[in-house]
């Protein structure tokens, strides 16, 4: 399978694609804002301990105010008294069983390393109102929720992630040779400070000692500098901004996923070039600029799968189609036969409408970067073996996606319960915003319906006035209607009130908005 990043900075943002065999499945968005700042590392002040939820607010700088988890605060014990270290790349969270030797054995940057039970203490020993603590946002703040923070400090280089709050060292789980391993884990060992943790990341493979000799100094320089930051800063303030999404996703994905970078700006391409000279020579020749004329999401087909993953409803080959419900809560997405009508049986047909969407599913949950609760509801089949086939046709589908996912087994009524790990913006939180017309809500009352509520909203403010005239002000589109096929409407309200009710179209108005805006005394 090919890989290709494809990356377009020419305009006020930056887009991302990751593709695979000439398919989109990834997009990562820089908008040179606050909506990205995953392993930022800030020295916030505690604005209130909440007891009853074992957490705190914290003032980082942002427009909203972060929040810890007390698990997620050190309490100045290493060597395992502590439940979570997030390691700073966008990635997935995974807990692995074992002992806590072995907990963060095979994790990569973004991982969530499980080092041993958090100790039996609560927030309020740890935090108080108006305290200044180092923090490292975890995920940045999505939706009305607020950045999540953990104290667990994790800095990520090329081949090394430091972790200077936990005593321990970890193995990339794609490096399988166990030669390899044991020798980079006691390499590492025997070179770092004590009491530093590191992960060897997937390009430490191979990498001679004087390199991660080089890359352990670089890594521990910038965490003093960081410290020292700390005891001189004024709180809040930013001490350690990640790298951008651009140079992260060289990092990350040039040296073991994608096969070559398209750039279609020179300056940005000179700056990934500069990148790739310091952390990875080797990959210098995989860096491409582009010299197309027309713009280069148009060039690679982008845009049509870009646009697709933003609607509702999307069709599937056979003539069938899916619904993706985006909710507060999960995502619902619904499967239908839709024109597909098939050729032998009624259980054949369903089957095959759910293989199908099972592919475009676990793609669209990937590409929209859907996460929390997913429910999926196919079609019925009366078979338990058919339920089987579209469950682990699922499950496989999902293995290719980075982010951690965890599915139950298909339920009586057809459902799929299903998680998916929840690190940054869905692409449809990135993109949209809601309607301003209907404020988000995806339906507007009917017209019927609002001249009904202009009925009895003006019964119920009118009813014991005694004037000569009530002046009503609607929608033009309302006030054509009772003007029009509704009068019956108005010669209610006018024999019902005795008085003479006059209709103003006002353009500015929204549908379901009206007034009673004069009444006049005789």
């Amino acid at each position: 399978m090919s890989k290709e990043l494809v990356i377009n900075a020419i305009g006020p943002e930056i887009r991302v694609a990751l593709l695979e065999d000439g398919t989109i499945v990834e997009l990562y968005v820089d908008r040179r804002d606050e909506t990205n700042i995953t392993g930022n590392i800030y020295k916030g002040r505690v604005q209130r301990v909440l007891p009853g939820m074992q957490a705190a607010f914290v003032d980082i700088g942002l427009n909203q105010a972060a929040f810890i988890y007390v698990d997620d605060v050190m309490n100045g014990r290493k060597n395992g008294n502590f439940e979570r270290v997030y390691l700073s790349n966008d990635s997935i969270e995974e807990e692995q069983d074992g002992t806590p030797e072995d907990k963060t054995e095979g994790f990569e940057a973004g991982d969530t390393v499980v080092a041993g039970a958090a100790p039996d203490i609560s927030i309020e020993e740890l935090l108080r109102d108006g305290q200044d603590i180092l923090v490292q946002v975890a995920r940045s703040p999505i939706g009305s929720k607020g950045a999540r923070l953990t104290s667990f400090i994790s800095i990520p280089g090329r081949y090394l992630v430091l972790m200077p709050t936990v005593d321990h060292i970890g193995i990339s789980r794609r490096i399988v040779d166990e030669a390899e391993r044991m020798r980079l884990k006691e390499l590492v060992m025997s070179l770092r400070a004590e009491g530093f943790g590191y992960i060897v990341r997937t390009a430490g493979e191979g990498v001679s000692e004087a390199t991660l000799i080089k890359e352990m100094e670089f890594l521990t320089n910038l965490w003093f500098d960081i410290q020292k930051r700390f005891q001189s800063a004024a709180a809040p303030s930013l001490l350690h901004e990640e790298l951008t999404v651009t140079l992260r996703s060289v990092r990350d994905l040039l040296a073991h996923e994608a096969d070559k970078v398209t750039i279609d700006s020179r300056t940005l391409y000179a700056s990934v070039l500069d990148f790739v000279e310091k952390f990875s020579p080797r990959l210098k020749g995989s860096v491409s600029l582009y010299s197309g004329t027309e713009p280069i999401f148009d060039a690679y087909n982008l845009e049509v799968d870009i646009g697709r993953a933003l609607k509702k409803k999307v069709w599937l080959k056979c003539g069938g189609y899916i619904i993706i419900e985006n909710t507060e809560a999960l995502v619902a997405i619904d499967v239908n036969t839709g024109r597909y009508v098939g050729t032998h049986n009624f259980e054949e047909t369903v089957l095959k409408t759910n293989l199908e969407a099972v592919k475009e599913i676990a793609y669209q949950i990937r590409l929209r970067n859907l996460g929390g609760i997913i429910i999926i509801d196919f079609i019925d089949m009366e078979r338990k073996s058919n339920q089987e086939k579209v469950y682990n046709s699922l499950v496989e589908a999902l293995k290719k996606d980075k982010a951690k996912t965890h599915v139950l087994p298909m339920s009586d009524m057809g459902l799929i319960q299903m998680t998916r790990k929840r690190v940054v913006k869905s692409l449809n939180r990135m993109l949209c915003e809601p309607c301003f017309y209907c404020d988000g809500e995806g339906v507007l009352l009917s017209k019927q319906s609002i001249c009904n509520n202009i009925y009895r909203e003006v019964i119920r403010l009118c009813h014991d006035v005694r004037g000569e005239r009530i002046s009503l002000r609607v929608n033009p589109q309302i006030a054509d209607l009772l003007l029009g096929g509704r009068h019956d409407i108005i010669v209610s309200l006018e024999k019902f009130l005795q008085r003479q009710v006059v209709i103003y179209p006002v353009p500015e108005y929204h549908l379901e908005e009206f007034n009673v805006v004069e009444m006049f005394q005789p």
